[in-house]
């Protein structure tokens, strides 16, 4: 566990808005060494990827024994801190979360991403059943090892379009934010939140460090810099970038 745990504590110092860490994410072994020796100073699977690389859909469709089985192969190639989506826990009930995140902190992760979205169903949780679940994680983590860095992602922007978010989206993800601190996040994820004055105002407003997904209609990364955010991470965009290189060589041979 000292490994795990000293890990642990740089994957938490890596967390600096206005030099935030940067997390081009992976989805397997391969990924994962060459995301390394390109300079990484740690290292996420995003689930979407990680599902669609071996033929599933996004959304808890990648069952969590090969979910798990794929984290320990990218905990073998790598010595990085990596920190694993867990999209909703793979569960509603607090006690299969709770039996979600002891699986998967034992295999060595430093942290782990939790959305209040509900999979298979609409809306995202209210508030407080999203908090009494995000207890329930940061119980099973301590069980296991303390301190390991719980990334409470909302799901308000990204199931909006960019030209519909509104201030009163940005209060409830504030709201949501400190509800989640309380309850025991280490980091508010808001992928889709994409305007500027919104993205600052969050930085500002929140405790925890900010997660920002940059995606294509997203700040750069130097203007994410500048307005503070803590965390930048790439989701599914490096695999379909990866993907779509792939299947334009094999087209070009193909002709």
């Amino acid at each position: 566990m000292t490994n795990q745990a000293s890990s642990i504590k740089l994957f938490h110092d890596l967390h600096v808005p206005g030099d935030p860490i940067m997390l081009y994410n992976i989805w397997d072994a391969g990924s994962a060494k060459a995301v390394d020796d390109a300079g990484a100073k740690a290292l996420a699977t995003g689930s979407a990827p990680v599902a669609m690389a071996q033929g599933f859909a996004d959304g808890e469709q990648f069952p969590l024994e090969l979910a798990l089985a794929n984290i320990e192969r990218i905990l073998e190639a790598t010595d990085l801190p990596v920190s694993m989506d867990l999209e909703s826990g793979y569960g509603a009930d607090t006690s299969t979360i709770e039996n979600t995140v002891e699986k998967a902190i034992t295999t060595g992760i430093v942290g782990f991403n939790f959305e209040d979205q509900i999979i298979g169903g609409k809306g995202l949780y209210d508030i407080a059943t999203q908090v009494a679940r995000v207890k329930a994680a940061r119980t099973a983590a301590d069980s296991v090892i303390a301190s390991t860095f719980i990334n409470a992602r909302t799901d308000i922007f990204l199931k909006q379009k960019p030209d519909t978010h509104t201030s009163e989206m940005l209060n409830d993800a504030i709201e949501r934010a400190n509800a989640y601190e309380q309850a025991g996040a280490d980091g508010f994820f808001a992928p889709g939140l994409a305007d500027e004055r919104f993205i600052e105002t969050l930085c500002k407003e929140v405790n925890l460090p900010v997660n920002i997904i940059a995606l294509p209609h997203v700040p750069v990364k130097a203007k994410l810099i500048e307005l503070g955010v803590a965390r930048i991470s790439y989701g599914p965009v490096p695999y379909r970038k990866m993907l779509n290189t792939l299947a334009q060589w094999a087209s070009d041979e193909f002709a």
